[in-house]
């Protein structure tokens, strides 16, 4: 018998409601906006998206980078859903290394397990669930 977890074994899926909900709002926002906006045009339709399904969220969050306990740089995360989940927006139609390598940055610097990166391209919205195992 083989143990292993199956790519698609939805039971697995971290935050799986809280994720479809934001993925569904993503897709609401590109299916009406479309291709060729800016990113900050996306992520104001976000907002207001996120509100009308009253979502708990946090935009432009400050997260500072602490080494050996002394604050070295900041960063901000595009969005915080629920204390939970980090939402990154770009503008591109793929994902670069740089891009990935960012949010789970971010996961680490805020310890969650789990984030959201989304490309509004110029034919689909994709996205990708980045899960931060450490």
């Amino acid at each position: 018998m083989n143990n292993s977890v199956k790519k698609n074994d939805r039971s697995k899926i971290i935050f799986p409601k809280l994720s479809y909900k934001i993925v569904g709002v993503l897709f609401e926002v590109y299916n009406h906006l479309g291709p060729g906006f800016q990113e900050k045009h996306y992520q104001r339709a976000i907002v207001r998206e996120l509100k009308k399904e009253k979502m708990p969220f946090k935009e432009q969050v400050y997260s500072p980078l602490i080494y050996k306990e002394e604050n070295i740089g900041s960063q901000f995360i595009d969005f915080l859903i629920d204390n939970k989940i980090i939402l990154e927006i770009k503008k591109g139609d793929r994902f670069s290394k740089n891009n990935i390598d960012q949010i789970l940055n971010y996961l680490k610097t805020k310890k969650l397990k789990l984030g959201i990166i989304a490309n509004f391209g110029s034919k689909e919205l994709k996205f990708k669930r980045i899960i931060n195992f450490d």
